[in-house]
């Protein structure tokens, strides 16, 4: 870990934080390693840690008694893995993986309970951010209840697309539609007509995002929703 002085987080979350709160939980972070299938949290798992990446896509994922499984939400270098742990709710019906390897900062849950209970920034921050991510679970599934697949890629591509910053999304069609809960097949009609249409260009497990404003008239108004929300409670302008 870096000093208290020169750490720099990466993490939307911690990144403008007031020096006070810096001094007092810097020394508590713990730079841990992302890799692409590392469980983070089993569900209804006693959990211990929360995870603030610096880069890299987490999914929370349910699984029903059968065995399949669908994204309820993603969490990137805007969020915070285990936000149940600042209200003591150490177990969730949902199990969180990594799907795009990186980095994170982690932070056992006593001291995350701690500076929560003081108020204040990091208290403040939290609040918003749980707000955001309840607003990405209902809009994700009114997507997949009510939208085409298309419109689900759409969607969910821009939403990895502004997690990770990059063109290159290195997932096959089988994570994907396995994320999203629909047939390998629609996933890849679907991809075969982004591209088709200048979109996105897909080669075996990787996908290139050629024209972001394309994607954007692909989607539907669940995306605009879910960043819009995002901004208004996460942005700089919303007193963080």
């Amino acid at each position: 870990m870096a000093k208290k002085a020169d750490w720099a987080p990466h993490n939307g979350l911690l990144q403008d934080l007031p020096h006070d709160v810096c001094e007092r939980i810097g020394g508590d972070l713990q730079l841990v390693e992302l890799p692409v299938g590392k469980v983070l949290h089993e569900a209804s798992a006693q959990q211990s840690t929360m995870y603030f990446p610096r880069e890299g896509i987490v999914s929370l994922l349910y699984a029903l008694e059968n065995g399949d499984t669908s994204e309820v939400a993603m969490i990137g270098n805007e969020g915070v893995v285990g936000i149940g742990l600042v209200a003591n709710n150490r177990t969730l019906p949902v199990r969180a993986v990594v799907q795009a390897g990186g980095e994170a900062l982690a932070l056992r849950a006593d001291i995350a309970q701690r500076e929560f209970r003081r108020g204040g920034a990091f208290q403040a921050i939290l609040l918003r951010y749980m707000q955001a991510l309840l607003t990405q679970t209902a809009l994700t599934g009114v997507c997949n209840r009510h939208h085409t697949v298309d419109r689900q890629l759409s969607r969910w591509l821009l939403l990895v697309n502004d997690r990770i910053g990059s063109a290159e999304i290195k997932m096959t069609q089988e994570q994907i539609a396995r994320l999203l809960g629909v047939r390998r097949e629609g996933i890849t009609e679907a991809a075969r007509r982004l591209q088709d249409d200048g979109c996105i260009r897909y080669s075996r497990g990787l996908i290139q995002v050629l024209e972001r404003e394309c994607l954007l008239a692909r989607s539907c108004e669940c995306y605009s929703g879910i960043r819009n929300e995002y901004d208004r409670l996460l942005g700089s302008d919303s007193g963080a």
